[in-house]
Order: C-alpha cells, then sequence, then structure tokens
C-alpha cells in the first residue's frame, strides 16, 4: 500500500464516522460564528473547552479525535525563517475534524508530498470517556523522516489509546524551511536556524496549556519519537527552551548524530544553497521570495539540527556527558539492524544495485578514510558475511546506531534515570520497501508497526507472537508514560540501565528478556578504539555512497 495510499484510508475512515459527532466534513480546525457556534453546541455538547479556543472533534468507538488544532501562525511570507508566533490565533469554536497541510516535502516512501507552509498542525487522540478531570499521562509523539519527510497523521495510535493515555502528534518545519543556517537570517535577532526544533516547543507549549481540558495531565508528558524524531528528542533534552515542558522522554534510534554541527559550519553550507536558490546577494528578503518548489528542489535527502548557541548551546553528547540536560527519566534504544533499510533503498532498489565486492572497501575508505578504513575492512572482513550488502549494513548499524546509543547510555544514567532496549524481532515485516536480495530484519523504522496501529507505507500482517510483542511494547511505552518506568507486574521485568552489567532489554517475540551482549554483539569496543575522525554521522555515510556515485 502505498503512502498516499494509506492516507487516503485514514481520511476515507475520518469521514466515514463524521455523523458519530453531528458535524460535516470541513476544514482543519474551521474557525465559527459565533451564532453558528451557539447553535452547534445546542446540538451537540461533547466538545472540549479549552483555554486557546473549544474544539469539537469526531467520536470513536474506541477513542475521541480532535485533528488539524494550529498550534502556531502559519510561517508563510515574512514569517518564513521566524521563530513560530503563538500569539494571534483565532478562539471561538473549532471544528477540529481533519488534518491540516503537511509541511513542504519532496514525494518518498516515508512520508507524502507537499508545498504547504502553512502547516503547524497538530492532533489530539483521548480514551472515549476522558473529561477535564481524567488527569492521564500525556504521549506527545514526534515523527521521524531525516528532518526533510514525514507529517503527523501517519501515526494511528489504535494500540496506546486503551492503555489509558493522550496521545498528541504533531507537524514541524521541514528540510531547508526548518533547518537552515544563513547568516542574513540568523542576523536579524531573534533565535534562528532550528526552526522546526522551535515548532516542536511551540507545539509543547500549547499542550501545557490545555492539554488539560481533554482530559490530559500537563504535569506528566512524555515526548518520545523515532530517527529524526528520536533525535528530536535528543535535542529537546539538551535546549534550554523545552525547560519544564516534559517530565520523561522516550528515544527510537535516535543516536545516529549526537555531535551536530557548529554555527559556523551550516552558515558556510547555507550561504551556498542561498546561490543555489537563485540568491547570490544572500539577502533574507531573496531567500523569502524564493517559490517553495524550488527550495524543495534544491534540499538534500537529509538534514540536522545545528548547535545555533541559542536553541541548542551544545550537541547533544556534549549535553549528556556534562551532564547539561533536563534530567528526567529516559527510556532508549535501537533496532538490531537499523542500516538494512538504507542499504536497501540506496542500493538494491536504486540504479545500480546492491553492493559488490570492489565497492565494499571503496564505500568504507570514502566514508572513514584511508587508515580507519582499513581498519575497518579488517574488523568486517568481506568474507564472514552473506553478501556486501549485509557486510556493509552491519558495520554501519555498529558505528552509527548502536555504539553510539551504547555511549549515550552510559552518559545520560550518571545523572538521569535510563532504561535501554534494543528492538531485534529477526523476522520483523518491512513496512515501507519490497523484497530485496536479503533479509530486512530489524531493520530502521520496523519497531513502528508493533506501536502504531496504521502509519505511512503498508500494513503487514503479525505473526501470533509478534502481536504478543506488540503487546507487550505498547503496554512498556504507556506505562513509561504512566509512571516513568516501564515495567508492570505480568510482564519481563524491564530494569534501569545499570552500567556495570549493560543490561539491554531485547524485545523479541513473543517475550522479551534482558541481554548483556549488546557491546560485543555490535563491536562497540572496537569502535570505541578505532583511530581517526569518531564523530559518527550519518550524512557522513551517505556523503560517501553519492560521492562515489553508487546512489543518487
Amino acid at each position: 500500500m502505498s503512502a498516499s495510499f494509506a492516507f487516503l484510508l485514514k481520511r476515507v475512515r475520518t469521514g466515514a464516522v463524521m455523523t458519530a459527532f453531528g458535524v460535516a466534513l470541513v476544514a482543519p480546525a474551521t474557525t465559527t460564528s459565533t451564532a453558528s457556534a451557539t447553535a452547534a453546541l445546542g446540538q451537540n455538547p461533547r466538545y472540549v473547552e479549552a483555554p486557546s479556543g473549544n474544539y469539537r472533534g469526531i467520536e470513536l468507538r474506541t477513542m475521541r479525535e480532535f485533528l488539524g488544532i494550529r498550534y502556531a501562525q502559519p510561517p508563510v511570507g515574512a514569517l518564513r525563517w521566524e521563530p513560530p508566533q503563538t500569539t494571534g490565533l483565532p478562539g471561538g469554536l473549532h471544528n477540529a475534524t481533519r488534518f491540516g497541510a503537511h509541511c513542504a516535502q519532496n514525494p518518498g516512501a516515508f512520508g507524502e508530498a507537499s508545498t504547504s507552509e502553512d502547516c503547524l498542525f497538530l492532533n489530539v487522540f483521548t480514551p472515549p470517556d476522558a473529561t477535564n478531570a481524567s488527569h492521564l499521562p500525556v504521549m506527545v509523539w514526534i515523527h521521524g523522516g531525516a528532518f526533510t519527510t514525514g507529517e503527523s497523521d501517519s501515526y494511528n495510535p489504535d494500540r496506546l489509546i486503551p492503555h489509558g493515555v493522550v496521545v498528541v502528534t504533531l507537524n514541524y518545519r521541514l528540510g531547508l524551511l526548518g533547518f537552515f543556517a544563513q547568516p542574513a537570517l540568523d542576523a536579524e535577532g531573534h533565535p534562528a536556524v532550528n526552526y522546526g526544533l522551535m515548532d516542536q516547543q511551540a507545539a509543547l507549549q500549547w499542550v501545557k496549556r490545555n492539554i488539560r481540558a481533554f482530559g490530559g495531565d500537563p504535569r506528566l508528558t512524555t515526548i518520545f519519537g523515532e530517527s529524526a524524531g528520536g533525535l528530536s528528542v535528543y535535542s529537546q533534552l539538551s535546549s534550554p527552551g523545552a525547560r519544564d515542558l516534559f517530565s520523561g522522554a522516550i528515544d527510537e534510534s535516535g543516536s545516529y548524530q549526537l555531535t551536530l554541527p557548529s554555527l559556523a559550519a551550516s552558515e558556510t553550507a547555507g550561504e551556498a544553497t542561498a546561490v543555489a536558490l537563485g540568491c547570490p546577494s544572500q539577502t533574507a528578503a531573496c531567500l523569502r521570495a524564493v517559490p517553495v518548489s524550488t527550495i524543495l528542489a534544491t534540499e538534500g535527502p537529509m538534514t540536522v539540527p545545528t548547535v545555533d548557541g541559542t536553541v541548542l548551546p551544545r550537541s547533544p553528547s556534549t549535553a549528556f556527558a556534562t551532564g547539561q540536560f533536563h534530567r528526567v527519566p529516559i527510556a532508549a534504544g535501537t533496532n538490531h539492524d537499523e542500516y538494512r533499510l538504507f542499504v536497501a533503498a540506496d542500493f538494491d532498489l536504486g540504479p545500480n544495485g546492491p553492493i559488490t565486492p570492489a565497492e565494499y572497501p571503496e564505500l568504507i575508505i570514502a566514508s572513514l578514510g584511508q587508515t580507519a578504513g582499513q581498519e575497518v575492512i579488517q574488523e568486517y572482513p568481506l568474507q564472514n558475511y552473506p553478501s556486501p550488502d549485509l557486510a556493509f549494513a552491519t558495520l554501519v548499524t555498529d558505528y552509527i546506531f548502536s555504539c553510539p546509543a551504547l555511549g549515550s547510555d552510559l552518559a545520560i544514567q550518571r545523572f538521569a534515570p535510563l532504561y535501554a532496549y534494543e528492538f531485534a524481532d529477526e523476522n520483523a515485516p518491512e513496512p515501507y520497501l519490497p523484497p530485496v536480495s536479503f533479509p530486512y530484519a530489524a531493520a530502521h523504522a520496523s519497531e513502528l508497526q508493533f506501536l502504531w496501529d496504521r502509519f505511512v507505507g503498508s500494513n503487514p500482517q503479525l505473526t501470533p507472537a509478534e502481536i504478543t510483542l506488540a503487546q507487550t511494547m505498547t503496554t512498556y511505552w504507556t506505562e513509561f508514560a504512566t509512571t516513568h518506568q516501564p515495567s508492570v507486574p505480568g510482564l519481563p521485568l524491564w530494569a534501569p540501565f545499570a552500567p556495570s552489567l549493560q543490561d539491554i532489554e531485547s524485545l523479541v517475540p513473543p517475550t522479551p528478556g534482558v541481554t548483556h551482549g549488546f557491546a560485543v554483539d555490535h563491536k562497540c569496543a572496537f569502535w570505541a578504539q578505532l583511530e581517526g575522525d569518531q564523530q559518527p554521522s550519518l550524512q557522513r555515510i551517505r556523503d560517501a555512497e553519492r560521492r562515489l556515485g553508487l546512489v543518487r
């Protein structure tokens, strides 16, 4: 099932139940007139009255949905590349019955194409009987997609809501519109560069002000996210602007670049980007006049936040090492075979096909340099793996995801409660991409189908053992949101991470268990001693692939 078809199914699904709330299908969070609002309330008393306005949503059998809620002004025109403006939003009665527009992005397997800059919307999902006296735990989801793709409405929380939580999903600016360092823009006297992170904080501020009206407890809010959403979680932990906006955090596969670029480096790249956008003058006025289509045609396939000195005073790696982060309880983990997804997308499904034996050492040396590359080739000899694809996927998984995750676990646990996991279902269905020459196993993003009922991509059938694992995982996640520790009676114990044991919960079907062999399995001692530039960066690996002409 394509991403667009999955999205259409969601639209049809919500449209089919509109009459349960007695409302017509309307634009997101549309404000009605005073007279019509009074009449509507008389016909339908089931609505939410919040500080930011009154919201009328959709009633389903399993939950209530309030969709397309605007949390900031449209960042268009003069507000492009400005912090989100949260004042002056219309009050009154809003028909929160349709998702808002996705943030501008190119089409791809992990998100739906959009050219809209008016996209700062969030969605609230509650149990059907939630009231403003319920005080339920709140889970705020930050979607992934390399900071260039993805949207809030690709994630259906049907599996989470029955555990007695309120779930919020949100959009944030992506790509060059969300993460762009350029001297003229950065000199305007406002926080700059990390606009997407500021959007996330604005959404969290909306949650803090309003979520009690929907049945949530603003003092018990957990942020969680996957991939770029996971790196967003780590970034918010490191950002002064996120202080007191959440009480717990869950990271899924966000360890791929914990050392972020400096402002100087990002501005140098931004100046070249301005020229590519048709603005050699480097003026803010020229940049704000560039069409969205030109911006999308110019940006690369992935980006990351920048250490700008304000929104992010330091990289997450430094923040964790020094204790300069929000010391809330944290659950964090990776998938056992993360990079298989990227190898499949970049090579098997690309124009040049699988990695050849001759290309294998070239890729490693291009990524890590001659000296370090030769050591890696010896540590991961091609003859030890069924194919060059699997050899390269294994070493990049270890280097970019697994061992940095272990390093951040060891740092964080000195200052805050930490629960570590590894998703390791070696037969997990692949929801995004078609079959390739190797098994996907526990690839990047494969855990999402165990937590969300329906999301972007297809919705493969889980086996009975995997359904049991999914039930356990949703219980772990929601229990963490409720008590800030994940274990409950009757399920395998997920103990706090202890550095002496390095005890990591291995999420395997049907029953998870503790593993103490994570560091050995992923050769983390080798990566720790490797000579050369050892700041792991997914961007570096993917740039090397493109520099060799092996992928587009």
